[in-house]
């Protein structure tokens, strides 16, 4: 009997541990989920209040205690939003500026990583970490330097300063991801390709970046994010409103005789939307590229 016992225990031992390890990792699961979600609500109270201003009158926005629900939903905020500033002709030049400033970034980003992944030359090593060195400057360093060139080519006031700067290496932020992602693909493909024929341009254009779209969506979501809501330097270099980007735009609401903040905020909703809409699209190829580009070194 005391046997059997014996031979009992043990197992009912290890199945109460079993079941008390599981409970614990269950509650330790929805403690995290809790405060996760705490986090999520937190960082989406700006968007709510955005979102909530933009429908309101201009009477209910800074009432106390907050009134979240209006009591009269002004979804004409957003038209008279877009026509009482030239918006349409703002995103027109913002649209061009992103769509043609991250295509030479995405191109010559990866053109960039790719030499310096595949290709074999003295001091590539040495020059490659000259690149990411260049990440240390702070841009507020070189920017009279930078805008002392582009006055002297004739640039300012022209969408040449926002635009040609990035198809010439696409930053060396870019580069390291598409480097680091490059590095991950097999080098006997590129010997097999070699084999067949191909060149060091058809292996990049018909074998590698083929086999790279997460890391391209990831530079394209980050390239085309920042150009969108780029601030600094078409203030810097744009003159003629007729040229302007919609961030200047939400900006001259501030300039009016008074801070309409309805229309402000019905402004930055609409402006908001095609980077929402790009990040949903492609997050799952974005966050591939991000968590894959840090694999081998």
């Amino acid at each position: 009997m005391s046997t059997r016992a014996q031979i009992v225990t043990p197992a009912k031992t290890r199945r109460r541990t079993q079941l008390g390890m599981h409970r614990v990792s269950q509650i330790t699961k929805i403690i995290a989920v809790l405060i996760l979600l705490a986090g999520a609500l937190t960082m989406l109270v700006p968007f709510v209040w955005m979102f909530d201003t933009s429908i309101k009158n201009s009477g209910e926005i800074f009432l106390y205690p907050p009134r979240w629900i209006p009591s009269e939903i002004r979804l004409k905020n957003y038209s008279e939003a877009l026509t009482v500033l030239p918006f349409g002709q703002w995103f027109f030049n913002t649209t061009y500026i992103t769509v043609v400033a991250s295509l030479g970034q995405v191109l010559s980003a990866s053109l960039v990583g790719y030499a310096f992944a595949r290709l074999r030359a003295p001091g590539r090593d040495l020059l490659f970490l000259a690149v990411i060195s260049t990440m240390l400057l702070p841009e507020q360093v070189t920017m009279v330097p930078v805008f002392l060139i582009f006055r002297n080519l004739g640039w300012i006031d022209t969408w040449n300063p926002l635009i040609v700067p990035a198809w010439l290496g696409g930053g060396a932020f870019f580069i390291f991801l598409c480097r680091q992602f490059f590095m991950t693909i097999p080098l006997e493909l590129d010997d097999a390709a070699k084999i067949d024929g191909c060149g060091t341009l058809r292996i990049f254009w018909q074998i590698i970046l083929p086999l790279s779209k997460p890391v391209l969506a990831a530079v394209t979501v980050f390239s085309v994010v920042g150009r969108w809501n780029e601030f600094l330097y078409p203030v810097i270099y744009l003159d003629t409103q007729s040229k302007y980007v919609v961030s200047i735009g939400l900006r001259l609401f501030r300039d009016l005789d008074t801070t309409s903040w309805n229309w402000l905020m019905a402004a930055s909703v609409v402006t908001m939307l095609p980077c929402l809409v790009i990040f949903f699209f492609a997050q799952k190829l974005f966050v591939q590229g991000i968590a894959t580009t840090g694999i081998k070194g």
